[in-house]
């Protein structure tokens, strides 16, 4: 008897699975030749004669990672290249080709993003975090809009509407090179709707000092304490921190020379008093390449995520992010009168409209610049004589 059903989510989720060493075969009635086959799993598959010879089954992948539609267009292929005269052989010697998202995203890697952007080890991190899992064993031909949608939509929906953009976006030009060098034909990503952003002015207040510096103490990772740390005294870019290297800090003329930037400048940053005795407790006694190590190939911390969870945890302290750190500081140079320009110096702003931002912020009139503001933020967290970083580290 011929198991003939229309194949829905409802109807193949409620098939049940055969006894051990049996399987269950069901045919699609929207389109002919569109099997189901139930064993441990559930493999949609395609079942036809080749030139009058012995039927041929042709596997196209397994429910639910690939959809009832993505199966049924599939098969709709299969049949068309077997009505046309193609050997299903050579079918599904195409298929096994075909690239997975993350051999994809590999390519992507070496042959645009390593020699074109200075932004690539952020793209593999969003891709470890955010794609990997989801999409990374996916053939292409699996992934459509809906499984894009679906991440941008989990990642809004955990709180990160900017991030899910990011992601978005960094899809769209994963597929937008594929399409570029002829490795793929369509980007999946178009027509799905960005979140609005507005133009995020959180940062640190006063009365949130006093409690992120003493769960900043208490952080047990070393590494972690001080990456955090260095990104508030420095408000440099995030993937400049991590990516920190000995080479380029001068400690005679308290400076940090950053060769490669976002914006594309070098960009020689002034250090406190407070930063230099940060890295002069990190220095080690041999040669090593990174401020900040790490044990993935990089060299360096990748991922500051569940440390940065930890600190707020502890100190009580909501909707606040590692690159808010670098608002913290420019926000804390207008606090305390530092000039817009001073302010876009210090954090290497192309655009000084880009720094009207800290204006907003607070209208105290204009001041001093970097030490000043570092000294008030130590000021309002309890660390009074500011010279002295020792009393923000944890006490051995």
């Amino acid at each position: 008897m011929t198991n003939k059903i229309n194949f829905t989510k409802v109807v193949i989720d409620g098939l049940s699975k055969p006894e051990s060493g049996k399987r269950d075969v069901y045919h699609d009635t929207k389109v002919p030749g569109l099997q189901l086959r139930i064993t441990s799993v559930k493999t949609f598959f395609v079942n036809r004669r080749i030139k009058g010879g012995a039927p041929e089954r042709i596997t196209l992948g397994r429910y639910p990672d690939m959809t009832i539609e993505q199966a049924r267009r599939k098969a709709l292929d299969v049949i068309h290249d077997i009505a046309e005269g193609k050997n299903p052989a050579e079918v599904r010697r195409g298929q096994k080709a075909e690239l997975t998202f993350s051999e994809l995203f590999t390519e992507y890697v070496e042959r645009h993003a390593k020699p074109k952007k200075k932004t690539w080890q952020e793209d593999q991190a969003q891709f470890r975090i955010y794609l990997e899992k989801p999409l990374g064993k996916k053939k292409l031909s699996a992934i459509d809009r809906r499984s894009i949608a679906r991440i941008h939509s989990e990642i809004t929906k955990a709180g990160y509407a900017p991030t899910a953009n990011r992601v978005k976006a960094l899809i769209s030009s994963v597929y937008g090179w594929a399409i570029s060098v002829g490795l793929w034909e369509s980007n999946p990503t178009t027509g799905i709707k960005s979140n609005s952003e507005n133009q995020r002015d959180r940062f640190l207040q006063s009365d949130e000092l006093p409690r992120f510096f003493k769960a900043l103490s208490e952080e047990p990772n070393e590494t972690i304490r001080d990456y955090v740390l260095m990104s508030l005294l420095t408000g440099a870019r995030r993937a400049n921190v991590l990516s920190m290297k000995w080479a380029d800090i001068n400690f005679d003329r308290a400076e940090w020379r950053i060769k490669e930037t976002k914006n594309g400048t070098p960009q020689t940053v002034a250090l406190s008093p407070e930063a230099i005795e940060v890295l002069f407790n990190r220095k080690p006694t041999e040669a090593t390449v990174f401020v900040f190590p790490g044990i993935g190939k990089a060299g360096h911390l990748m991922e500051p995520k569940k440390g940065w969870k930890r600190i707020l945890e502890r100190a009580g302290i909501n909707d606040l992010r590692i690159h808010d750190l670098r608002r913290t500081l420019g926000s804390w140079q207008a606090k305390t009168g530092a000039s817009l320009a001073i302010i876009g110096k210090s954090l290497n702003h192309k655009n000084q409209n880009t720094t009207a931002i800290y204006a907003r912020l607070d209208l105290d009139p204009v001041r001093e610049s970097v030490n000043t503001a570092t000294n008030a933020m130590l000021t309002a967290a309890g660390l009074k004589n500011s010279a002295v970083i020792t009393p923000i580290r944890k006490n051995k």
